[in-house]
């Protein structure tokens, strides 16, 4: 198998060549179609010894791809199933960008047949951030502000917390509105105290907490980079992780278009390292990138 590998003190990540990983008694192996890739793992290829993670580590979130073995102990898959998956361990020394992935069963779902698997592989990370930020939030409803929501899990969050029965406004820079699609308002700005609750995807911080009313709620997506609370604000964050039987209901979303899916380019995974670089310069790009093995 080949796989996408970061070493400590190299900002380039580079495609190795490396033995087969073993399959656990409830993992599955599945031979990659196509892998998702962010700004955030160009963050991490650049410089991953400096947020704890080893010295080698493999790359890659969210993958689609058809399984090729499975555990003896696996049920609910086989050989043949298309899939999708989110790899959540990122000290990995081989993950989703790779010619084939071994994960729990319990952290992959089938794809929809109507659902094509370049259109799946844009899914996991953005969909399952999302839903796991937006519950969070707990059972009270209101009105809540999505920053960067023409961006991947703003699209997501947006549909989502629609169909959560928020009342729901979109920030977007000038000129992304359209990017927002599904949310009751488009707003460039933030109006203080406004909100029941933000969802901060844009990291923006203490101007985002700025527009929660008092005793409010707000979800970072930063770990360890939220601000500090004020005004009886809960602050919380949120730490994405793999939910197979999540990710199947949200997979069925984006098959039968209640969420569109935006890919903006794919590239081949032996070009990674430049699709890193094109992708970390053009952060604003409208969709999902994608690689190829």
């Amino acid at each position: 198998m080949y796989a996408l590998i970061s070493r400590a003190g190299d900002p380039t990540p580079h495609l190795e060549e490396l033995p087969s990983q073993p399959l656990g008694t409830d993992d599955i192996r599945v031979e990659v179609a196509a892998a998702g890739f962010t700004l955030f793992d160009a963050f991490v290829a650049a410089d991953h010894a400096a947020i704890g993670l080893p010295d080698v580590i493999g790359l890659g979130f969210d993958f689609s791809g058809v399984v090729t073995e499975v555990g003896e102990t696996v049920s609910g898959f086989a050989v043949g199933d298309r899939v999708a998956g989110f790899h959540g361990n990122p000290a990995a020394g081989a993950r989703a960008h790779a010619t084939e992935v071994v994960l729990p069963a319990a952290d992959a779902a089938v794809v929809p047949t109507a659902l094509s698997l370049e259109a799946a592989a844009a899914a996991p990370l953005n969909a399952l951030t999302a839903r796991q930020a937006l519950d969070l939030l707990g059972p009270e409803r209101g009105s809540l502000l999505v920053t960067g929501a023409a961006g991947g899990v703003g699209l997501w969050a947006l549909a989502l917390a629609k169909a959560d029965g928020w009342t729901v406004d979109a920030l977007v820079r000038p000129g992304t509105e359209h990017l927002a699609t599904g949310a009751d308002r488009t707003v460039t700005e933030i109006e203080p105290r406004a909100h029941d609750a933000v969802l901060d995807l844009a990291a923006l911080n203490e101007p985002a907490l700025a527009g929660v009313r008092d005793g409010g709620r707000y979800i970072s997506v930063k770990p360890g980079r939220a601000p500090e609370s004020e005004r009886g604000i809960e602050v919380s964050t949120v730490m994405s992780h793999a939910d197979g039987p999540v990710l199947a209901g949200l997979l069925e979303l984006a098959a039968d278009g209640t969420v569109p899916t935006r890919i903006a380019a794919t590239r081949p995974l032996s070009k990674a390292a430049e699709a890193y670089q094109e992708a970390d310069a053009a952060p604003g790009s409208d969709g999902r990138w994608l690689l190829i093995p």
